[in-house]
């Protein structure tokens, strides 16, 4: 890989780590108890719940870039975002 590439992937793994952490954490305040000690069921069902919630969160997403866009003259097909760094962080957009 290039250097690049192992910085992205450092970032990512990093990013990634401290995400997992604070959210495991923020459950356990939240909600108890041993998540290893949920069934399969258990398990499945919330992960279908997390799923559902991101299929919310991602098309509400990409309808207000849609929004964003139009209000900036820009089409969904001329705009080409490389990361979250080029879209200006005081237009609410994530």
């Amino acid at each position: 890989m290039t250097q690049e590439q192992e910085l992205h992937l450092e970032l990512v793994i990093k990013e990634a780590t401290a995400l997992i952490d604070a959210k495991y954490r923020a459950g356990q305040a939240a909600h108890g108890g041993d998540l290893f000690t949920k069934t399969t069921t258990e398990l499945i069902d919330e992960a279908i719940n997390e799923c559902i919630d991101q299929i919310v969160y991602l098309l509400t997403a990409k309808h207000n870039l849609e929004k964003w866009k139009e209000e900036h003259g820009h089409s969904v097909q001329e705009t080409h975002i490389r990361s979250v760094h080029d879209i200006p962080a005081n237009k609410n957009l994530y």
